[in-house]
């Protein structure tokens, strides 16, 4: 019984100390994820910062922690590749860079692959960072990289930064280097792939010392002094006072560096003001004139209306007019035929008369001067005072009289 206990004892413990190795390593791994994520941060906004004033290349520091925190970042918990053997053969970031990237348009995957100057993978992880970075592309690559959620669980492990909540906030953060124009030499020393990437902390490093700190450094210089042998001299304790001043002369000389930087900045914002209200000056009097020439073309278009309406209405009255006197004159000319039926019949014996002239297929003298006499009003004339008359017989005549009979 006792060793039972004793046994079931050890294995509670045993538990225990499984359960609080869990829990470290879970830990260990929370604080490095949000270790590389802060200082990522921090180096956009040096960047951000630095772009300002000066051109971010191979050459500046702010560019190459930037570069290496972001490998980092992309290596965190990376798995290998298993061979035929059943070894595993360590991978690079590029090797999941350049499957999950595929899908961006216009990306530069295939320009990268097919460098001649670039033969490791790691040089190539490298290159697609400047490349990235100079198209302004990057945070979409990572953005598309990072969807692709069955492809980043092939590639990389449980905890990893790329597959907790860390990923959106990192290409939420990438996103403010659209704003930097870089620019790089794809042949330099950065894309050496035989080293691994080391982040420098020192630039984000601030380390504050209280008031009592500083008091309690004092007395402590100072027991130090007292404490030495009689025969040291006042001399001996100078150089912690010397050291001190020169503490608070490159104190003072960066805030002196801060002030003439902040200057600097107040002079640049000014000037910039200045030309966004000449700007604005510009455009408020230029809408002025737009909307001047608006209203000047809607009067014009007013009054062009308004006359092609009264010319409209002068136009209707001219046809109602006009109708009007078409059916008077109708009406008069059946009046006046249903009046005078001689003279039309004389007017129908004319038009045919002409109608025939006109349709006479002999071209002959006789038949044109024939047509010449009955065109002419006198032997029209003539004509009918021959009809009128003994010495030509009608034939209308002659079937009308009852004592004419046929020989």
């Amino acid at each position: 019984m006792a060793s039972r206990s004793l046994g079931g004892l050890s294995g509670s413990r045993g538990g225990g100390g499984g359960g609080g190795k869990k829990s470290l390593s879970a830990r260990n791994a929370a604080v490095e994820r949000r270790n590389l994520i802060t200082v990522c941060r921090f180096s956009v906004k040096t960047l951000i910062d630095r772009s300002c004033f000066e051109t971010i290349d191979d050459s500046s520091p702010g560019f190459n922690n930037f570069a290496a925190i972001l490998e980092q970042i992309l290596s965190h918990r990376l798995k290998g590749q298993v061979t035929w053997f059943g070894y595993e053969s360590p991978r690079t970031f590029w090797d999941y860079i350049r499957v999950a990237c595929r899908k961006v348009s216009q990306n530069c995957i295939c320009s990268i692959e097919n460098m001649e100057n670039i033969s490791s993978s790691r040089a190539k992880g490298r290159a697609w960072i400047r490349v990235a970075l100079m198209e302004k592309h990057l945070s979409e690559y990572i953005s598309t990289a990072l969807r692709d959620f069955k492809t980043t669980r092939r590639f990389y492990e449980d905890g990893a930064i790329v597959l907790g909540e860390e990923a959106n906030m990192l290409a939420g953060m990438l996103l403010g280097l659209n704003a930097i124009d870089f620019s790089f030499c794809l042949k330099g020393e950065g894309l050496d792939g035989n080293f691994p990437a080391v982040i420098d902390y020192t630039p984000y490093l601030k380390f504050t010392q209280s008031s009592d700190s500083i008091s309690s450094d004092e007395e402590e210089l100072r027991t130090l002094g007292s404490s030495s042998s009689e025969s040291s001299t006042p001399e001996s304790v100078g150089p912690p006072f010397i050291m001190d001043e020169n503490s608070w002369f490159n104190k003072c000389k960066r805030v002196k560096q801060k002030y003439q930087l902040t200057l600097e900045q107040k002079g640049y914002l000014e000037e910039l003001l200045r030309l966004r209200e000449n700007q604005l000056s510009e455009s408020v009097s230029q809408n002025k004139i737009l909307l001047q020439r608006i209203e000047d073309s809607d009067l014009a278009h007013k009054l062009e209306k308004e006359q092609l309406e009264y010319i409209i209405v002068e136009l209707q009255d001219q046809l109602k007019s006009y109708q009007s006197l078409d059916q008077l004159s109708a009406e008069v000319s059946l009046s006046q035929t249903s009046l005078d039926p001689s003279q039309s019949q004389e007017g129908d014996v004319k038009q045919d008369t002409l109608n025939l002239i006109s349709e006479g297929k002999e071209d002959t003298p006789s038949l044109l001067g024939l047509c010449g006499s009955l065109t002419s009003v006198a032997s029209y004339k003539s004509l009918t005072s021959l009809k009128s008359n003994d010495y030509l017989a009608s034939p209308i005549t002659d079937m009308a009289s009852p004592g004419l009979t046929p020989s």
